[in-house]
């Protein structure tokens, strides 16, 4: 048979019809599962040990096809009336979720079409020659930081043939180069700091401040961004000490060929001035972010004012600055409009998954059961130790990532029953948004479900099976990061 039967043969869903489909099954669950609900405190946090059965409410087929929709905009009461609002005047439905991440996503839209983080990356290819080992380590810093401050993921695709080519050019293989890519941009995400589709969703859902547990997020992401450039650089010396180490000989020549024979297209100049201003103005945004969300009050700060930015000041900024970039970049008045749109578009799917994701937790919300299976998860995760606990909801995450890569999809769906256990268990909230994004995160290095692994490993021409193989033992060291960096924080406490 082949391949491309294989692929006619069958081929995985995607995450919306993954999701729509649960929406189906979750809704026939209502009438399977017994309906039941925790008195909650004033912050709306369960109170342990007050569940109790209620009448149930079933939802029917209907009820199902109108979910996403009052998952935007908000939860509907079994009474049928939409509370858009909670007391406290925040959007209970994921509309401000979606909102801020087409709005980012136009943001980005603008700088990638001012070619400013283009020729940032080029120029430092180009002015690092022959060191190869350090134009590794600089590289996957670079995509790590863009991985773990917006979720940088299909945006890595642009630079791969530019990669290759300079790394093929100073003696190393395609792997080297693909790894580079997919590991850097992918240790970032997995140790996301201020990622507004994993942590931003994430947090928003559990009820937790964006920064809150941020140093552990931290350590994930430096030591796991060392790590895999260890890995890296370990093969990639091997490889051009004794090419025929390389696990990757077989397409050697066809890349060659290609990326070789193209090198002279990928030559890049200096940055020019513009450039540097962008690409300036750009990290500017993220740092007046960090500022604008930070409660510093509540940590002892009083030399800055905490501004308590949530998801509709954040949109705003980031809407200015896309502005002022696509102004400054030259792109005029219609050619920034246009870049801030087709970014915008870009990330239509991930708003759209949101509001999908967010419609099983209405049915169940709806259907009296979410706190059914929050009391079930409860009575399973009873006996164990807090670091038993966290390794376990870590662990947990692990194949629910599989079925749903979309990292915001997945905090939407499972965060309002996760976020809860961290109570009932005694651990800090935060540490079940880092178990689950880091879960996410290191699931999406080697998922076939995840279109830009799909895609960066075709660019090079590496199989799956090769670059499962060659992963194995990194993904293996990243996991066992992650869980001592969930058990160290369950035992600090903070």
């Amino acid at each position: 048979m082949t391949t491309e039967q294989v692929k006619k043969k069958f081929q995985f869903p995607s995450a919306f019809t993954i999701l729509l489909a649960l929406t189906f099954v979750v809704a026939v669950l209502t009438r399977v599962i017994p309906a039941g609900k925790y008195d909650y405190d004033p912050n709306g946090q369960p109170i342990p040990n007050t569940y109790h059965p209620v009448e149930p409410n079933p939802q029917y087929w209907r009820s199902a096809l109108a979910a996403p929709i009052n998952g935007m905009y908000g939860i509907q009461n079994p009474d049928g009336f939409i509370s858009i609002y909670n007391e406290n005047g925040f959007l209970y439905g994921s509309i401000n979720v979606a909102m801020f991440i087409l709005l980012i996503g136009g943001f980005l839209g603008v700088t990638m079409k001012t070619g400013a983080i283009d020729a940032g990356i080029g120029s430092v290819v180009k002015s690092l020659g022959t060191r190869g080992k350090v134009l590794i380590t600089l590289l996957m810093i670079i995509f790590a930081a863009g991985g773990t401050s917006y979720g940088m993921a299909e945006e890595s695709l642009a630079f791969y043939p530019l990669i290759i080519a300079a790394m093929l050019a100073l003696g190393y293989d395609a792997l080297s180069a693909v790894a580079l890519i997919m590991l850097g941009a992918g240790i970032g995400t997995m140790g996301s700091t201020l990622n507004p589709f994993a942590t931003g969703t994430a947090t928003a859902i559990a009820g937790i401040p964006l920064m809150e547990g941020v140093i552990y997020r931290i350590i994930i992401l430096v030591v796991g961004t060392a790590i895999g450039v260890w890995y890296v650089i370990r093969y990639a010396v091997k490889v051009k000490k004794d090419p025929s180490k390389s696990v990757v000989t077989d397409v050697k020549d066809e890349n060659e060929k290609q990326f070789r024979g193209d090198s002279q297209n990928n030559e890049t100049v200096g940055m020019t001035s513009r450039q540097k201003l962008i690409l300036t103005l750009f990290l500017l945004s993220f740092v007046v972010m960090i500022i604008g969300v930070i409660p510093w009050a509540d940590i002892g700060i009083s030399a800055i004012k905490t501004r308590y930015w949530w998801f509709g000041e954040m949109s705003a900024w980031f809407a200015l600055m896309g502005v002022v970039i696509g102004l400054v970049g030259g792109l005029g008045e219609k050619g920034t409009v246009n870049a801030f749109i087709d970014g915008a578009r870009d990330m239509l799917g991930v708003a759209l998954i949101v509001a999908v994701a967010r419609g099983i937790s209405v049915i169940m919300t709806n259907g009296l059961i979410i706190d059914t299976v929050l009391y079930w998860c409860q009575q399973a995760t009873s006996g164990l130790t807090s670091v038993a606990f966290i390794n376990a909801i870590f662990l947990v995450y692990l194949p629910l990532s599989f079925l749903i890569p979309s990292s915001s999809g997945l905090a939407t769906v499972t965060m309002p029953v996760m976020a809860p256990l961290a109570g009932f268990a005694g651990v800090p909230t935060h540490l079940v948004v880092t178990a689950y994004q880091s879960a996410s995160g290191l699931v999406n290095l080697v998922t076939p479900t995840f279109a830009v692994v799909t895609g960066g490993l075709a660019i090079g021409r590496i199989s799956f099976a090769v670059w499962w193989k060659w992963v194995a033992v990194l993904v293996l060291l990243l996991a066992l990061l992650c869980m001592v960096v969930l058990s160290i924080g369950v035992l600090v406490g903070v």
